[in-house]
């Protein structure tokens, strides 16, 4: 595999295939779940990203097996199906509630700070909404479907969609988050609010990923 052959394979088409992939886009900002169809030549342009250093990067990457790593390619529709609302769906029911707890507490005791995230608890609120809808149509209607074989493309393109919401909201939780890096005098409860959202951030960019990029992919497959 030669840095040259990476430059216009999809990012999603790289984040599934080399194990350590997704971790080295989050360091450059690149949008491997909803933005996966785009090539990294296209994808490292608007960010003035060098995208043959990133591809040297990924080149130097090791093999799934090397690094301890789940080949999701491999897995029965049922293994992640059961690994995604295990490790997804479960997580992020834990992961918000708190979240905007946090951002609450946050936003009422630092209100006259004009680095406070103003209307982040909000907007986190609107996420658990609209996540939680999401999450039932899978486990109640999608995944059923695709475990028991009748499930063609519309369904899946709809939840591609919602999902390009969801990455939506992750960048505008970021922009009212200031980049998700909190000032250097916050106190604990604004340091774990912004941990929390880093951690949030990755889960769900995971997750669509391997819906986006494994699962839904599979149904091209067949």
């Amino acid at each position: 595999m030669t840095d040259s052959t990476l430059l216009d394979r999809s990012l999603g088409d790289l984040a599934r295939s080399i194990p350590g992939a997704t971790a080295l886009f989050h360091r450059h900002r690149l949008d491997f779940c909803c933005g996966g169809r785009t090539s990294l030549r296209e994808a490292a342009a608007p960010l003035g990203l060098d995208a043959e250093a990133v591809a040297r990067e990924l080149a130097a990457l090791g093999d799934p097996a090397d690094a301890g790593q789940r080949d999701w390619r491999k897995a029965t529709v049922r293994e992640l199906t059961d690994h995604l609302l295990a490790r997804y769906h479960e997580r992020h029911r834990q992961q918000l509630p708190e979240l905007v707890r946090l951002a609450r507490r946050v936003e009422t005791v630092h209100a006259d700070r004009p680095d406070c995230p103003h209307g982040l608890a909000d907007h986190l609120q609107a996420m658990q909404r609209e996540l939680e809808s999401h999450m039932q149509k899978e486990e109640q209607v999608l995944f059923p479907m695709i475990r028991a074989g009748v499930v063609g493309l519309p369904p899946a393109e709809m939840m591609r969609l919602e999902h390009d919401q969801h990455g939506l909201a992750l960048a505008r939780m970021a922009e009212l988050a200031h980049g998700l890096v909190e000032p250097p005098d916050a106190c604990n409860t604004w340091r774990a609010l912004f941990a929390g959202l880093r951690t949030l951030r990755e889960d769900l960019m995971q997750h669509i990923h391997l819906e986006n990029n494994i699962l839904f992919e599979g149904l091209n497959a067949r």
